[in-house]
């Protein structure tokens, strides 16, 4: 098992209920980080997001005043703030098969259902710094590749809508845990 220094990593925990927010930053200082900043609704998230920089976002979907996922097309504009790429992991309790594809599709890097565990948050975490996903610009998208799954010997038509993909490496995670303080 690949082991995290979750002291290196900044956090952004964003969520309307305050006991959801305690419960997820006691996780994550559970797990050794030391910089998890919170905000308790999209616009506050938005500002925090613009003022701490975070390297992984950790939104609730239904919030007031502007939701997880529209707080996710924000972040994703590119050109509109310092990080474009932050993985985004999307907390919900609504987990039904469109929701996950709604989320996918705003640019949302991992989607976690309520109730969460200890365990499925840190996988989604270590996916995120791991197992990063290159980022697709096309004209109407913009954020991870939405295919987690490569065929080398798929040799279809292309599925991708809104034109030519242009595929954009980021600085994964894991270098910024590499490299020396």
């Amino acid at each position: 098992m690949f082991h995290i220094d979750f002291n290196r990593l900044r956090f952004l925990v964003i969520d309307d209920n305050a006991h959801m927010r305690r419960i997820v930053r006691t996780l994550l200082h559970g797990y050794g980080a030391r910089e998890v900043y919170e905000a308790e609704d999209g616009a506050a998230g938005l500002e925090a997001f613009t003022s701490y920089t975070p390297d992984i976002v950790i939104t609730d979907w239904a919030m007031p005043i502007f939701d997880g996922l529209e707080l996710t097309s924000m972040i994703r504009q590119p050109g509109a703030n310092a990080n474009p790429y932050v993985p985004i992991i999307m907390l919900t309790g609504h987990s039904e098969k469109r929701r996950v594809i709604e989320a996918r599709d705003s640019g949302v890097t991992e989607f976690l259902c309520k109730p969460i565990s200890a365990q499925a948050l840190y996988q989604r975490i270590l996916n995120v710094v791991i197992n990063p996903r290159p980022f697709i610009k096309t004209k109407t998208f913009f954020g991870p590749d939405r295919r987690r799954n490569v065929n080398p010997n798929y040799v279809g038509p292309e599925r991708r809508k809104g034109g030519k993909a242009e595929v954009i490496k980021a600085q994964p995670l894991l270098d910024k845990l590499r490299s020396p303080t």
